[in-house]
């Protein structure tokens, strides 16, 4: 998953070496996965929180020891309960990066690059995505640990 979207991101010479991975997102299908993954995910991390977001819960767990990727330690991960009425297959969905750089400069340093900007107006931690096929890739502002602690 994470290789897919680094080789994705060089396609696009997209520079994320100094951006924080902030955390990665695992989709499941069914609620009984959700609620296997969830106290699966007790055993290797503390929640953070469970929200309703979008009409269903989406837990976020902050690991006791960080996953390691390459020369990357990512802390957190987010796992969303099916939405009733859409299907994800189970597994990774996008991973997200913290840019200190304005949004608008970010899309302008990337002119050949469309990202989709619907989340640009978000109350809390807007951001823009890329999508790669299944995958997605976030840039935002603010850690998704900072978000809970903070700003929700």
């Amino acid at each position: 998953f994470l290789q897919e979207i680094f080789r994705n991101l060089t396609a696009d010479d997209i520079d994320v070496s100094t951006f924080v991975l902030d955390h990665i997102c695992y989709r499941v299908e069914t609620w009984d996965r959700y609620l296997l993954l969830k106290t699966q995910l007790l055993k290797i991390g503390t929640l953070l929180t469970e929200s309703d977001i979008g009409g269903r819960p989406i837990a976020s767990f902050k690991f006791f020891e960080p996953l390691e990727f390459k020369d990357r330690s990512i802390g957190v991960i987010e796992l969303p309960a099916p939405k009733t009425g859409s299907f994800y297959a189970e597994g990774y969905e996008h991973a997200e990066f913290v840019i200190e750089e304005s949004f608008e400069t970010f899309i302008k340093n990337h002119p050949h690059v469309k990202f989709d900007e619907r989340a640009l107006n978000k109350t809390i931690n807007p951001e823009i995505i890329l999508k790669y096929g299944e995958l997605s890739v976030k840039f935002h502002h603010h850690t998704l640990e900072y978000v809970i602690k903070f700003l929700d």
